[in-house]
């Protein structure tokens, strides 16, 4: 029991924290990787490189994206490390024309994580994740629209894992992130610190019940006002197999402006994520989240800008792979996100403009597929189309965009 309990304790508190996407699933690597490095480049044609821009719009871009890569993971018997990091740039042969668009920009992520068991009862965790880059990656949690200029994302999760009893356990923690766009992107800027018990209990060898309380406060930037949320949720974790694994979390947000004027909401909240290697050619991962979200809520409306107090959001990512021969792979995915605006109250204004607004909808669906060939056991190859839909009730944002990706990467 002791050992399958930590196996699983190793999963607390996985969804929303510091590991960069939310196909995530804290699961410890189980043996050491020596440094690999990896150097490669992607030539991309982009049918609309600015689709949120004011002008510019269908502007037909090639750019190139080289970059250079490392991994390592160390494992002794009380610690684990892993550490990652890609280092690249996309440069623009011909500089997007719409104004505030440059022909270079950096695309940097980098990450670690460390373990350490002081005892079969203590742990200590670390997890953190930075980037900065152009595109927003949809599986982070927080894009929707397709912002112009560059951003930092970055997070930080901290947590002591204890077992009580043979079946009873706790997490502990806390969380910082933040998301600081260019001068080019107002009012989108946030800072976040969040704080969460989970409370879990060894129901079988394959399945542990959560209960979990989270407590988070936002700080926004310009016209964004401050905001917090209270979650309260009960959730399961369940392998199906070794190679098939479940987490659920679900219950009440409570989520409160900290404005005069600002409307507070209850709403239900979910967040789920799910792992499975089907077998030895097909692997699939999957995510769902739905909430209250106070990221990219000050938008224009006609003559005015408005901040919408409740952004009700659902987001679903799939994503898959699969293995025709020891040379050949295909990989796709897909992400659909729509959002809700409610309650949104006018902060700014050009001229005569109603005082509210609401009932405002965006739906994106973002998909792609791609091959993949490995030439030796050094080189491999990838060529890729990605095709991007935003239906949107906010000017400008309505666009369709369609890349093709074709790229060469050595590891070593």
């Amino acid at each position: 029991m002791k050992r399958s309990l930590f196996s699983t304790l190793a999963i607390a508190s996985t969804l929303g924290a510091a590991h960069g996407d939310l196909y995530h699933i804290q699961d410890e690597t189980q043996e050491s990787l020596p440094l690999k490095w990896s150097v490669g480049a992607n030539l991309t044609w982009d049918d609309n490189v600015n689709p949120a821009a004011l002008v510019g719009q269908d502007d037909e871009v090639l750019s190139i994206n080289p970059y250079v890569g490392l991994s390592f993971v160390n494992i002794t018997p009380q610690t684990t490390l892993d550490v990652y990091a890609r280092i690249g740039a996309i440069y623009y042969f011909d500089e997007p024309v719409a104004v505030g668009s440059d022909d270079l920009y950096t695309q940097s992520r980098v990450g670690l994580n460390w373990t350490h068991r002081v005892s079969e009862r203590l742990r200590f965790s670390s997890r953190n994740f930075l980037s900065y880059e152009m595109e927003p990656d949809y599986a982070y949690g927080f894009a929707t629209t397709r912002q112009l200029g560059e951003y930092f994302y970055w997070q930080t999760d901290n947590s002591v894992g204890y077992r009580w009893t043979e079946r009873f356990a706790t997490y502990t923690g806390f969380s910082l992130t933040g998301l600081d766009y260019d001068d080019v992107v107002q009012n989108q800027d946030r800072f976040t610190l969040s704080l969460y018990n989970d409370f879990r209990y060894q129901l079988s060898e394959q399945t542990v019940l959560t209960a979990t309380y989270r407590y988070s406060q936002t700080d926004g930037d310009g016209l964004s006002s401050d905001y917090s949320d209270h979650f309260l949720l009960g959730g399961i974790e369940h392998r199906f197999s070794p190679n098939t694994i479940l987490v659920v979390r679900a219950g009440a947000q409570f989520h409160e402006t900290d404005t005069v004027g600002g409307t507070n909401s209850t709403s239900p909240y979910l967040e789920s994520t799910v792992r499975t290697q089907m077998n030895e050619q097909l692997s699939l991962r999957a995510f769902a989240r739905y909430g209250v979200e106070g990221y990219d809520t000050v938008r224009a409306v006609g003559a005015g800008i408005y901040e919408f107090d409740d952004r009700q959001t659902l987001r679903i990512g799939v994503s898959g792979d699969y293995m025709i021969s020891p040379m050949f792979s295909l990989f796709s995915g897909v992400d659909y996100i729509p959002a809700n605006f409610g309650d949104g109250r006018l902060v700014a204004a050009a001229g005569p403009v109603p005082f509210a607004v609401g009932d405002l909808d965006e739906d994106v669906i973002n998909a792609y597929i791609g091959v993949s060939v490995k030439f030796n056991e050094m080189l491999t190859g990838t060529f890729s189309y990605n095709y991007t839909d935003s239906e949107s009730d906010f000017a400008g944002q309505s666009y369709e965009r369609n890349r093709l990706n074709l790229g060469i990467r050595a590891e070593f």
